[in-house]
């Protein structure tokens, strides 16, 4: 493993097995064919996942999760459906939009949202372009809403289909969209924000978890929850003005648990700790300083950390500081028969057994979470010593294919 060293001399190239490399461009030869070569070799764990009979949808998600996600949008076509269980040659044709649009109630909505849109597309791009895009995003929208009554259109929702348009494709993304709409994104798309409340409710209590003076300090304030609102919502594509960090987040989201965009909104005030505690302790001043997103976040750095405090303080664990809601009406309670298909395309004994050993040690596990704060496993969590994102990938994807709140972790109590 090669990496840059400081020193009075300028950069230098370090690798465990040989001298120290300090010129310019030897150092940025070997740096850059070391980055090139972990890109390669990720690449060819991808299509060596797509190409096995049956889809390794495991190996997948660990892809996803991992560092620097899917790294192509190219990739992305081939995997987001995958991980979403889409079948692409089954794709069926787009409704024209005249008669998507006719008699539609929530067209006038969408229509505003969209045209308000403009920095969701990549700067420089032409007009009629642009427009083109915005037409397939309304028709997208409504096609979805068309074919499943029961989803009522949010503001934000429109972040979320830009996305996967700028991807994949109109025909694709309207596939995938409808897919998340019913699975993931379903709590949102309910006729009032009940359960999207709840989902929020999980925020203070992770953080609470790792940092309790955090915590305490927001609890004064009264900030509450809802400058997290348009993180969760939209799975942060409204709040990120750089596409690459929405597509990265985007791979991470789609492989894990629907909770996973809490789990990052929380690792994203533990990320600022500094600048809350500093702040005026009053709602006014918290709420300002939390709603503006930092755009520089170490992404790979936080998105490890969340596959870390999912694994630590899974949603079971929490649940009974988050607000009541029946199982039957959540996302995350019906993930299990989603994930049904992807089980079932690879019976991964690996997982399995994983599963049964996380059965037989799930009374010592809540022993340990549930003692003083000041025990070694959540000084860990604190000290931001955690896990390796291999091993946290790993417990996520088990997590992905095999939950089911009721019998295994019991969400909702």
């Amino acid at each position: 493993m090669l990496s840059l060293c400081w020193s009075q001399c300028g950069w230098s190239v370090v690798c465990p097995s040989r001298p120290v490399l300090t010129c310019p461009v030897i150092l940025l030869c070997a740096f850059l064919a070391d980055f090139d070569s972990k890109k390669k070799r990720k690449v060819a764990e991808i299509y060596q996942a797509l190409n096995s009979d049956p889809i390794d949808v495991a190996a997948l998600r660990r892809m996803a999760i991992s560092e620097g996600g899917l790294l192509t949008d190219e990739i992305r076509c081939k995997v987001w459906p995958k991980l979403l269980s889409v079948n692409t040659d089954d794709l069926p044709p787009l409704p024209a939009g005249k008669e998507l649009r006719e008699d539609n109630k929530d067209y006038q909505q969408v229509l505003l949202d969209v045209r308000r849109s403009l920095r969701r597309f990549p700067p420089g791009m032409p007009d009629d372009q642009r427009e083109g895009l915005q037409e397939e995003l309304i028709d997208i929208i409504l096609h979805v809403l068309k074919r499943n009554p029961q989803l009522h259109y949010y503001q934000g929702y429109h972040d979320i289909v830009v996305t996967f348009l700028l991807v994949v494709g109109d025909r694709l993304a309207t596939a995938l969209v409808e897919k998340l709409s019913t699975h993931h994104l379903r709590d949102f798309m309910d006729p009032t924000m009940d359960n999207t409340k709840h989902i929020l409710n999980y925020l203070m209590p992770i953080i609470d978890q790792v940092n309790p003076e955090v915590h305490d300090f927001m609890q004064s304030a009264e900030v509450g929850t809802i400058f997290a609102l348009s993180w969760l919502i939209t799975w942060f594509g409204h709040v990120l003005s750089d596409f690459r960090h929405v597509v990265r987040l985007y791979d991470f989201f789609l492989a894990c648990h629907p909770l996973m965009p809490i789990y990052f909104a929380a690792v994203i005030v533990l990320y600022r700790e500094q600048e809350v505690l500093d702040c005026e302790c009053d709602m006014a001043s918290v709420h300002h300083l939390l709603s503006q997103i930092p755009q520089d976040l170490p992404y790979e750095t936080l998105i490890s950390r969340a596959g870390d405090l999912f694994v630590q303080f899974p949603p079971s664990e929490l649940a009974r500081e988050a607000a009541q809601q029946q199982a039957e009406r959540t996302a995350a309670s019906t993930f299990k028969d989603f994930e049904l298909a992807s089980v079932q395309q690879r019976p991964d004994t690996v997982l399995r057994q994983r599963f049964r050993e996380r059965l037989r040690g799930e009374e010592r596990t809540k022993s340990i979470l549930t003692k003083p704060r000041t025990n070694r496993f959540v000084k860990l969590a604190v000290m931001g010593l955690t896990v390796a994102l291999g091993a946290a990938a790993l417990a996520v994807v088990k997590s992905a294919l095999e939950w089911a709140p009721k019998f295994e972790l019991q969400i909702f109590p």
